[in-house]
């Protein structure tokens, strides 16, 4: 950046008082000083002269950086995004500033610290006789353990005010560090995320949500630091939460050194740009998080093909006015899949390609049709496996048919269909289907792309609705399986409800709830209780052979 600018409105003023605010960058600050005497009464000189504040930014070397004009209440800090954060997570510069009326420093003043990461910001009041007054200055402090994140320093006079900045930054420096090292080392490559909801919803309601998504970045490989909730009245139009509460957030992911702010709800493209901008961190939401677990999910040609074609859908409208920016979402979490050089290419290229892809899934659906139609000829029933992710339904169909579908105790382990026969000791057969695990709230984009493999289920003749009993959602899960399946017109599908992992709770509590809900229940890690699961599949469609299970 030239040196010969100044950072704010100069019209109104004559050359030669412009000239005089540019000569300040040919001063240098001696290192120990937070700003010299004479450059301090200098600037109260021309604000007290122009009626405006003034101020500067200055590096660790005691270089002036910028030289700032503001009006009579503020001044406006330029984009310092060209000025990196150190291993401390400070950005290396000070502000100083005026203030005309000597007030202290303002909340804007703190905000301004907090979201640029500033090694300081200090106000020099503008005395009556043309004489720096009073000063007051703020820096963040470290973890503490009371969870102060400013530190205020005041002097009545501002040639009173003591503070030897080369051994005050050091210091605050080496703090910031030692915290940072007292963290767990990462891996190579691996997120640190905050996650945040803002929300209207009761509290308890946000906390659930919140324990989702804690699961969903941990599947991801996102090491969960910290979680912020607000409860909002209004939602903030810009930033979805108030910009005292972002402030907050990003003084914890300064003294943590978090890279990532994962939102539970969902961001619109101008919501994600003004929060990355403000905190200077990747910004994502939950539908990005889904999107970029399904990326590393899924293996066959079916599933990657879905999986492009939900991403760009996803991107497309992101696009508008990022240009060459979209690269900082490339890398880590939200940038697998389509690559940077297919997010990067212009609007028509990528509708082209989702007319393409949409085109290949076609394709591979009428092959999927083909080998249904098969199966439907040889008079095999068809049992498709549904439930909310992580029921545990990969792993009932690998104790069932004896087979090695691919488990994890992970949400989304399984993305991609997988069908086995399991043989009954009357000789009589079935072929069960395993499918992706069902979320609440599945983004659009991933929903519309995935209802090919979710097509699996048009021909099933019986839907097998797998609920994890052990988890407190329970009830929450089986509403959010059953809008799906309406969504998909299956609401009339015969269907069977099967409690799992019943083994983690009281039987008597078990018995209740399965009289209440009509279910069946059984423990996927225990063949022993599979029994009455095999009894009422083999009544429901050879019922003339069996007896029916009292449930």
């Amino acid at each position: 950046m030239a040196k010969n600018l100044i950072a704010g409105q100069t019209s109104g003023l004559r050359a030669s008082q412009i000239k005089a605010l540019e000569r300040i960058y040919r001063r240098k600050i001696p290192p120990e000083q937070v700003i010299s005497g004479e450059l301090a009464r200098f600037l109260v000189e021309q604000s007290l002269e122009l009626r405006r504040q003034l101020g500067v930014l200055i590096d660790r070397q005691g270089i002036i950086q910028h030289v700032l004009l503001g009006d009579d209440r503020e001044i406006m800090i330029p984009d310092l995004t060209d000025y990196g954060l150190g291993r401390s997570g400070l950005r290396g510069l000070r502000c100083i500033h005026t203030h005309l009326k000597q007030e202290p420093l303002s909340q804007d003043d703190i905000n301004d610290l907090s979201l640029l990461r500033l090694d300081l910001i200090a106000a020099i009041g503008v005395g009556a006789d043309g004489l720096p007054g009073a000063i007051e200055a703020a820096h963040l402090l470290p973890p503490n353990p009371e969870e102060r994140q400013v530190e205020l320093l005041r002097a009545d006079s501002f040639y009173r005010f003591a503070l030897d900045f080369s051994a005050f930054i050091r210091a605050l420096d080496s703090e910031f560090e030692r915290h940072m090292e007292a963290v767990v080392a990462l891996e190579e490559g691996e997120e640190r995320g905050i996650l945040i909801s803002v929300s209207t919803a009761p509290r308890l309601e946000i906390e659930r949500e919140l324990d989702e998504l804690t699961e969903l970045a941990r599947t991801a490989d996102v090491a969960v630091l910290d979680q912020v909730i607000q409860r909002a009245h209004k939602i903030h139009p810009r930033y979805l939460m108030g910009e005292g509460k972002l402030k907050e957030v990003v003084i914890r992911a300064l003294q943590r050194r978090a890279t990532l702010l994962i939102f539970d709800q969902d961001l619109t493209p101008g919501q994600v740009r003004a929060i990355g901008a403000l905190t200077d961190l990747k910004v994502i939401d939950r539908s990005q998080l889904i999107l970029d677990i399904f990326a590393r999910r899924a293996h066959t040609l079916d599933g990657k093909v879905q999986v492009e074609l939900a991403q760009l859908k996803y991107i497309l409208p992101r696009l508008t006015g990022r240009g060459t920016a979209m690269s900082r979402l490339m890398g880590g979490i939200g940038g697998r899949g389509p690559g940077e050089t297919k997010l990067e290419t212009d609007r028509r290229r990528i509708r082209d390609r989702i007319s393409r892809l949409e085109k290949q899934l076609k394709n591979l659906s009428k092959g999927r049709r083909q080998r249904r139609q098969k199966r439907i000829r040889g008079e095999v029933p068809v049992i498709s496996i549904v439930g909310y992710t992580n029921a545990g339904k990969s792993t009932l169909l690998n104790a069932l048919t004896q087979s090695e579908v691919f488990t994890e105790d992970l949400l989304f382990a399984t993305l991609d269909t997988s069908s086995r026969r399991l043989r009954f000791p009357n000789e009589h057969e079935v072929i069960i289907t395993d499918t992706v695990g069902f979320i609440r709230d599945l983004p659009e984009s991933l929903f519309g792309a995935f209802r090919a493999t979710l097509e699996e289920m048009e021909d099933a003749d019986l839907i097998l609705h797998l609920v994890d009993l052990s988890n407190p959602q329970f009830e929450a899960h089986i509403q959010a399986v059953e809008k799906v399946l309406e969504e998909l017109s299956l609401q009339h599908t015969r269907r069977l409800l099967v409690f799992n992992k019943v083994d983690q709770l009281p039987e008597a509590e078990v018995a209740a709830l399965c009289r209440r809900f009509s279910a069946v229940p059984l423990s996927a890690l225990q063949r022993k209780t599979f029994q009455p699961l095999l009894d009422e599949l083999e009544w429901l469609f050879w019922p003339g052979e069996t007896e029916p299970l009292d449930i």
